[in-house]
């Protein structure tokens, strides 16, 4: 089974044989197709543009985080402030939010609608990125690592979970509970593409970061896993084939 362009759609197709005849059957449309794909292994999302319309929404059924670790791999020329992850609950839009700052070495990060900002990153334009970002309710701390090197830790917030139904977005930053992104936020939409996103309900080890980092061994994530993952797009988002240097 395959899925196969027409004009700009797509649909899935099934081969059915009969001695030395097939028949080739029609199965479902892009926009149900892309409710269908799951795994996501050697893939990446591409966001070509600059829109508020355009965005990658996950499902969890997870509704109580008491540690947090968000991981993930951009490539984007921006130089402009860009949101990278989005979790937002019915109390508040910033449950776990990753912004990368205008500031070229800086990150705002939020938790529980608190805020601190992770300065002295090296990152680089058009060149692939791998990020993680932890925190802990019991400590409030947090901790960026960017490309295997590890930011010092911040306080935020402690003492209370991240509670209710989540809403993960990546690719617009939601200014409320499943939405809010208009024309004037544009500005903060993810140009570039995305892969690996894996999130947990509790700290990675260094060990396990670096591992990440590195494209080695590292558990999946068990809230969000890029191999197993539930998602919608909206708008003009492509799945397409990891980009990898040629042996």
């Amino acid at each position: 089974m395959y899925f196969f362009l027409i004009g700009n759609s797509a649909r899935l197709q099934s081969r059915i044989s009969f001695g030395n005849w097939s028949l080739m059957l029609n199965l479902v449309p892009l926009s149900s197709l892309l409710q269908l794909l799951s795994y996501l292994s050697g893939k990446m999302f591409t966001f070509p543009q600059q829109t508020s319309t355009t965005e990658v929404r996950f499902t969890t059924q997870r509704q109580d985080m008491r540690a947090v670790t968000v991981c993930l791999r951009s490539f984007t020329d921006l130089k402009r402030e860009h949101s990278l992850f989005s979790l937002a609950l019915p109390t508040g839009a910033n449950g776990f939010l990753i912004i990368k700052s205008a500031q070229s070495d800086a990150f705002d990060i939020w938790v529980r609608e608190q805020h601190v900002k992770i300065e002295a990153q090296d990152f680089k334009l058009n060149m692939w990125q791998s990020i993680c970002a932890t925190w802990d309710a019991s400590s409030g701390l947090i901790q960026l690592w960017l490309n295997g090197k590890p930011s010092s830790k911040k306080y935020t917030s402690s003492g209370h979970s991240i509670n209710g139904p989540m809403i993960i977005v990546l690719g617009q930053d939601q200014d409320s509970y499943g939405g809010g992104f208009d024309t004037k936020q544009s500005f903060q939409s993810f140009v570039g593409m995305m892969e690996d996103v894996h999130m947990w309900d509790y700290t990675l080890s260094p060990c396990e970061i670096q591992g990440y980092m590195d494209e080695h061994y590292y558990p999946e994530g068990n809230v969000l896993n890029w191999n197993s993952v539930e998602f919608q797009s909206v708008g003009r988002v492509l799945i397409e084939e990891k980009l990898r240097a040629c042996n």
